[in-house]
């Protein structure tokens, strides 16, 4: 991914408000990021939890949205990633749900995904982070054929966002 300027950021965003847009907390250490690792850039708001923000590039632009985490309810267990394939435990998996962009997504609908809570999925799959012994599982495809697929579920969820 190319490295992304806090104003990139906020003028991405397809599912919040040009105010919710400029109020959100950007990483502070945009600078540092090491961006040939990453194929989108994901972060949980410092300041509240079970909101996150994923940005991506999809069909040559720029593409953010916000996503609200799902409270955890009963004991902990296995979840796999949908996108990235990896296995944690606890809550290392969440429901992440985005509102969808324009008049349906101010009419309240949403659409949601069992996703990384951390949204590390690009160093998950590039052996960067470990989610533990057993979180990974040895694949056929190359790591190129697994960035591919990960970046479909992505840019299929972001068309939910958008449709």
């Amino acid at each position: 991914m190319k490295p992304l300027t806090e104003q990139d950021i906020r003028a991405s965003f397809v599912n919040s408000t040009k105010g919710e847009a400029k109020r959100m907390h950007v990483p502070k250490d945009l600078g540092e990021r090491r961006w040939d690792d990453l194929d989108f850039l994901g972060w949980t708001d410092p300041a509240a939890p079970d909101r996150s923000y994923l940005v991506t590039e999809l069909d040559g632009r720029l593409v953010g949205i916000a996503l609200r985490r799902a409270a955890q309810a009963g004991r902990a267990r296995k979840t796999m990633c949908s996108w990235c394939l990896t296995t944690h435990s606890g809550d290392g998996v969440s429901l992440m749900s985005a509102r969808k962009a324009g008049k349906s997504g101010q009419l309240g609908n949403t659409v949601g995904v069992y996703v990384c809570a951390d949204l590390a999925c690009s160093l998950y799959l590039r052996g960067k982070k470990s989610a533990g012994p057993g979180a990974r599982f040895k694949e056929a495809i190359t790591l190129d054929e697994q960035v591919e697929r990960m970046n479909a579920g992505i840019n299929a969820f972001l068309e939910r966002v958008n449709s």
